[in-house]
Parts: C-alpha cells; structure tokens; sequence
C-alpha cells in the first residue's frame, strides 16, 4: 500500500518529567510538534516532555515571580482581566506571603469558574486532547508563565486518560477563554470528565489517578483559559485529515481521466512551463507520475481533443489546494510551537533600547511583557482561503460524476449501468450535489463577523473555532463528494476494460481500485448506494495513511 507522503517520523528518545529516560510516543518540547503529533496524542498514544522544556517553564515562572516582586503591573496577576484590568487585584510586592499566596489562589480559581461558561454540545474527546495537547506543548515554551504543576497535570490527564468535558461553542475567537476555563475546572478537581471511557466528577478521576489537584497561583488561571489552544487542536487535525483528503483526491482524479478515457495534454511538462504557476507544475508532475503506465499515453482515434473543464483544469484546482494547504500547515505550526500568552513570558532575554517604555517589564533571568499574542489571524485568514479551495475542489468532482454518468462523454452507457440495471448511478446524483452545495456554503468567510464585548476593550474578533469547525465539515464532506466520485470512476474504469481488455490502468490507479473493489464490488444490478458510498469515505480515509 502506498505511504501518505506527508506524514514524518519525528519520535525518538526523550525524558519523563520524573528524568526517567524512557521511549517516547510522542515526545514534546515547545518547539517541534506537527499537526501529526498532535493528532497522534489526541488519538491516545502517550506523551513525554524533554527535561530542558520543563527547565524553561520553571525558569519562566521565577521571572513572573521576580516581576511581580519587583511591582510590576501584571495583567491577570496582580490587576484583573478583561474591563477588571484597572483593579487591583494581587498585591505581590516584597515576600510572597502565605496571606498573598492563598489571595492569588482565590482570585485564580475564582477567574477559571467565573469563565466556565461554554455552551452547546459536549466536544469530543478526541478534540479536548488535542486542546491539551496543544496547550502543554504552549506551555513547554515558557511564554506562559505558569508553575511547572499544571504542565504535570495536563501531562498526566493525557497520559491516564482524563479528558475534560467541555462545551463546544461560546469562543469569539480571540483566545478561547469560555472553553479552556473546563479544563482548568477539572484540574481543581471541580466539573466533569471522562475517565478511561467513563464520565464521572473531576475529583473522583484525580483520586483514582492519583494526580493531585492544581493549586493556581500567579497567572496560571489566566494562562490555562487564554490561549487559542482549542482552535489550534482543530487546526491541527484539520491539516492531517486535509492532507490525507489531497492525497487520496488526487488518485480519484486520475482514475475518473481513465474511466473517462480523457486527453493527457494538460498534463504535460511543456503545456506546464507554458504557464509555471509552481503549484500547477507540481500538480501535473505528480499525476503524470500517478499515470505512468496508463493507456492514456496510447494513441485512440475516438479520444476527443478538449475535456470538459473539470477534468482539464484539476491540476490548477489540486495544485491550488495543495499550496493552500502547505500555507495552513506552516501557519498552525508556528502557533502550536509558541505562546499566545498575554502577558508572555520571554526568558534569558534583556532590553533592546534605552527608553523607558521599551524597558518595562524586564527582570533578572527575561521580561513579563504585554502582548496581543492570542491573536489568531493569520492562521485563521489561511483556513478561510482553505475553505474556499475546498469548495472549488468538491465543484469540480461533483461535475466530472455528472460527465462520467454522460454518454455524450464517455461513450458509455448512461449513468454506467449494465444490461442488469434500471437506474444505476442515476440517484447517486442528488445526494452528491446537496453536498457540494454545502461545502459552498460553509466556504463563505466569517472571521470578520464579530461585535465589542468586555466594555469594549475587546472590539475584533476571529472566531477561529468557527472558521475552523466549518473547514472542518467541508474535509468531512469532501471525503464523501470524493467517494461518490470513486464509486463511478471504477465503474466507468471496469467497464472500459470490458470493452478493451487490452487496455491497461496505470500501476497506482490499478492498486488504488483493486484495494477499492475489496470494499465496494461492481454494480451490475441495482443495489442501495448508501453502504457504498459510506464505505468508500471510509477506505479514502485509510488508503494512504501511516498504519497501512
């Protein structure tokens, strides 16, 4: 089977928080997780952290602390949050008192319960850990500032399988504070969770797990609620299962060229250079590869001289998505390797410039600085421009079904039916354009659409979850717009070689539709489409993966 030639092997030996040297599954340091990484944690395989990762989070908490000792005014510290910015909250001035420590606690612990306000559905488990995963990758930064206990404890509710329930709606999109307040709800051991497969109250989870639960102190309230890291989590699967999407599309693609018997022109290396958009270059570079062997390449007196579009043009329309989605990957990489924190912590660093301003909130050992870090637009811009080349992308194969199922086009018989059948692919037609016309839909932007909260203060917004989410649903969609496309590719293919025996498929399309005819048979009568339609996004979905 083939290997998805996106996925990379990236684990190796790590240390435990403990030192213990040991193998890691997944091994975390702030600075090289990949959106596979993060999908492989939220599927369930363990998770180490690299000693140096976890030096750094105690080196950036002593420099919050010198800060706050120092007087500084620290936003979710020693002020308040949002509107409440100009309260004093925390004074941390001189000694960090037992009477100035229990304060900070409560005033934490008062912040995430005050937050917790998600609405909607539960979100799935898988998504919560890849939140988390997200987040203590953050975390292994330094950029938040918090005490190395709640790296320990989201390490731990990854590793003994302690998953937060947390609603999935209620985050404007500048930082997901109404959501991740849940997970911080549960590592006070309040709220609910679900253990092993088992929903239960966060307390009773933590005993049996043996974790104890998390006393807040300093920022770490607001460093486990104000982060984008629910948005990330979606990014990141998102990116895998868009790549697996891209990868497998793309021999659907060349197979329905088979099935319709259409011209390679396009997809020459000199009709390429003719017009070098590197994207397209690269998109007929792999399908001329895919194709190789093909009998495409033969000479056919009937093949005509202009395919409809939607064949002639899918290289622009893959090379488009595929260099959308690079742009994506590189974009959420660089969120899921840093912090989105406010304010950051930046360690071992010292002032660039004499002026006053410029100094403030430098100390011994790095700087407490303000930021606008939780913005998540540029990413959020790129999975917009994603939707959009989605949607064009499932356009183009709903059309080229309705041309295959077309005997003005194929030479076939309408809807590739059979001396045995009636109806054929006739039907296949409504449910695959019902969908199409959602991916459409879901592709129109949204992260503009926001209105001032907080007083005021916070006047923009992204809804990042939602754009996400909606990127999200059009992947999902164009699996099976994908598989409906396959189901009449290979038949359009079988039916072909039936007429030309002689005829040969090239290698890949004909591993690609041996493999796809061990789950979905010929249609030679009329049958219900619906398993097979369900059994081809399924077989799309594995096709190319890693485990294969």
């Amino acid at each position: 089977m083939l290997k998805h030639s996106f996925l990379a092997s990236v684990f190796g030996a790590c240390l435990l928080f403990t030192g213990t040297a040991a193998m890691a599954d997944v091994t975390l340091s702030g600075r090289e997780a990949t959106p596979e990484m993060i999908v492989r944690v939220a599927k369930g395989e363990v998770v180490t952290v690299t000693r140096e990762s976890r030096d750094k989070v105690a080196r950036a908490y002593a420099v919050l602390l010198q800060g706050a000792k120092e007087g500084q005014e620290i936003y979710g510290l020693t002020v308040g949050v949002g509107w409440n910015k100009d309260r004093k909250m925390v004074d941390a001035k001189g000694d960090l008192t037992p009477e100035l420590m229990e304060a900070s606690r409560e005033f934490n612990e008062g912040l995430l319960r005050a937050h917790s306000v998600g609405v909607g559905p539960d979100t799935e488990v898988v998504v919560v850990r890849a939140t988390m995963a997200v987040r203590l990758n953050n975390i292994l930064t330094g950029g938040p500032g918090v005490q190395p206990h709640v790296a320990d404890t989201l390490l731990a509710f990854l590793n003994k399988g302690i998953t937060p329930i947390m609603p999935s709606r209620g985050s404007v999109g500048q930082a997901d504070m109404t959501l991740l307040s849940h997970i911080g709800l549960a590592m006070l051991g309040e709220g609910e969770v679900d253990y092993q497969g088992r929903r239960m109250p966060a307390l009773e989870a933590l005993k049996a797990a043996g974790i104890e639960p998390l006393k807040p102190f300093g920022k770490d309230g607001l460093a486990i609620l104000s982060s984008n890291a629910y948005a990330a989590g979606l990014a990141a699967l998102a990116v895998h299962d868009a790549e697996q999407m891209l990868a497998t599309s793309q021999l659907v693609y060349a197979l329905s060229l088979e099935g319709l018997n259409g011209n390679v022109s396009p997809l020459l290396e000199d009709v390429a250079n003719l017009r070098p958009f590197p994207s397209y270059i690269s998109a007929t570079n792999e399908l001329r590869g895919l194709l190789a062997g093909s009998y495409l390449w033969q000479e056919d007196e009937k093949r005509i001289l202009q395919d409809p579009l939607s064949f002639r043009t899918a290289p622009y329309v893959l090379g488009s998505l595929a260099d959308s989605l690079a742009r994506t990957r590189a974009l959420v990489q660089i969120q899921i390797n840093s912090s989105d924190d406010n304010p950051g912590i930046a360690v071992g660093v010292l002032p660039k410039s004499e002026f006053p301003q410029a100094r403030r909130g430098y100390v011994e050992g790095g700087a407490v600085l303000p930021t606008a870090n939780f913005e998540p637009l540029p990413w959020v811009i790129a999975f917009e421009e994603l939707g959009i080349v989605l949607a064009h992308h499932t356009t183009a194969s709903s059309e080229r079904v309705l041309k295959l199922n077309n005997p003005t086009h194929t030479k076939l018989a309408r809807y590739l039916g059979t001396g045995n059948t009636h109806h054929a692919f006739l039907v296949v037609e409504a449910p695959l354009m019902a969908i199409a016309t959602e991916n459409r839909a879901l592709a129109q932007p949204t992260s503009f659409d926001s209105r001032p909260i907080a007083g005021g203060v916070e006047d923009v917004g992204t809804n990042a979850p939602f754009v996400v989410e909606r990127v999200r649903e059009q992947i999902e969609n164009s699996f099976t717009i994908f598989a409906m496309e396959l189901l009449h590719a290979a038949q359009a293919a079988d039916l072909r070689l039936k007429e030309h025996p002689e005829r040969k498929l090239a290698s890949s399309t004909m591993a690609f539709h041996d493999a796809f005819r061990e789950k979905v048979p010929f249609l030679d009568t009329d049958r219900s489409m619906t398993p097979d339609i369900v059994a081809g996004t399924t077989f799309l979905k594995g096709y190319l993966t890693k485990d294969d």
